[in-house]
């Protein structure tokens, strides 16, 4: 674990995608060590969009360091030239470290990866890959169905090691604020892989009320997910990586929690039993 302290109480710190799930627990993380944050959002006081490359340079300047969530994901379409121009635009406005979100097993997130490190040369750069989000079942795209009582998703019987956004956000902020990370990758995930059938079960045991896990077919995923308003083709390609993600190539656990701040990562259990049990464990 780094001992390293930066001093920090001077340091600004631009979190990109600040209203995500992500970016709004690494700024308030940051803010209660002290740490000036530009919350990068659309409507925000410092505008910041992936989608208007105009509000990048703007929002960089001035700033010592940056978390950079890239949205929809860095193996999306554009998200290789996107790195390349941020990069660029971090490494002239003087930025000095880069803490970039990526997908742990995803190929075309690689590519991003080596394009934002080629880019922004000179500049410190972490890279966290992270697993499958256990809050994706209470604040993301499944949380509605969680709400009617089930988990539809085309991972069938793989299970994965789900990543607590808090834990993700901890390691984040520890690689932003203390030295030893530049040029690291750290790849984080839960403690152990769990199956989506017992994830619908730790939240029916939690939340007291039945929740089931019904596997789809990816094109029937798709299906669902035109239905709930998404272009096709988005809900395509969005279905696509799911499946990939999920065909057992991820079914491991790492340490990397463990490795950066010296204790273990939450559990999926201990995850639901906070959100839907009112527990704090």
């Amino acid at each position: 674990m780094t001992t390293h302290t930066h001093h920090i109480e001077n340091t600004t710190v631009l979190v990109t995608s600040a209203t995500g799930k992500t970016g709004r627990r690494v700024a308030e993380r940051l803010t209660a060590r002290g740490v000036t944050v530009r919350a990068g959002s659309r409507s925000g006081a410092t505008a910041f969009d992936w989608e208007a490359p105009a509000t990048w340079a703007p929002a960089l300047r001035g700033a010592d360091a940056a978390y950079v969530a890239y949205y929809p994901d860095l193996a999306a379409p554009g998200a290789v030239e996107a790195m390349e121009a941020f990069g660029r635009l971090a490494a002239e406005s003087g930025v000095r470290r880069l803490t970039l979100l990526s997908g742990r097993g995803e190929p075309e997130a690689v590519l991003a990866e080596d394009a934002l490190r080629a880019a922004a040369s000179g500049v410190e750069l972490t890279v966290v890959r992270a697993s499958f989000f256990a809050q994706n079942f209470s604040e993301g795209l499944l949380a509605e169905g969680v709400a009617e009582g089930a988990v539809v998703f085309p991972a069938g019987d793989t299970a994965e090691p789900f990543i607590d956004a808090d834990d993700l956000a901890d390691v984040v902020v520890e690689t932003l604020t203390t030295d030893g990370h530049a040029g690291r990758v750290h790849e984080v995930t839960g403690p152990r892989p769990v199956g989506f059938a017992e994830v619908a079960a730790e939240i029916a045991r939690a939340s007291g009320r039945p929740v089931v896990y019904r596997p789809v077919s990816e094109a029937e995923y798709a299906g669902l997910l035109g239905g709930f308003g998404l272009p096709a083709g988005e809900a395509e390609w969005l279905a696509g990586l799911f499946a990939t993600l999920l065909d057992g190539h991820n079914a491991s656990a790492t340490d990397g929690v463990k490795r950066v701040l010296g204790r273990e990562p939450r559990s999926f259990a201990a995850f639901a039993a906070q959100v839907w049990g009112g527990s704090s464990a």
